[in-house]
């Protein structure tokens, strides 16, 4: 796929790039070979290959939270310390609004 030279001109606006004509050139020559391996890997049958969302075999670290309880006394001084706290609960800023 060629691209043209407005079409360069376009993603360079789109980007917030100021590009002289020798740099437009060349941009739409690389970005036209980009855009040609694309075309030329949408020609591979992969119709038999499975999704993947990552391939290192890694697994997510995320770990569920665990409710851990504390003494009364433990628990007054933390929610003393606190800048707001109303029911025995800490009161935060809210996050969304």
């Amino acid at each position: 796929m060629k691209l043209t030279k407005p079409q360069v001109e376009h993603i360079a606006k789109l980007a917030r790039l100021e590009l002289n004509e020798a740099e437009i050139a060349m941009y739409a020559e690389q970005l036209s070979a980009v855009l040609d391996y694309v075309d030329m890997l949408e020609e591979v049958d992969t119709s038999g290959v499975g999704e993947t969302c990552q391939v290192t075999g890694l697994e997510d670290v995320v770990r569920g939270d665990e409710v851990v309880s504390c003494d009364d006394e433990t628990r007054k001084k933390l929610l003393g310390e606190f800048p707001k706290n109303q029911a025995g609960l800490l009161k935060v800023k809210g996050v969304f609004k």
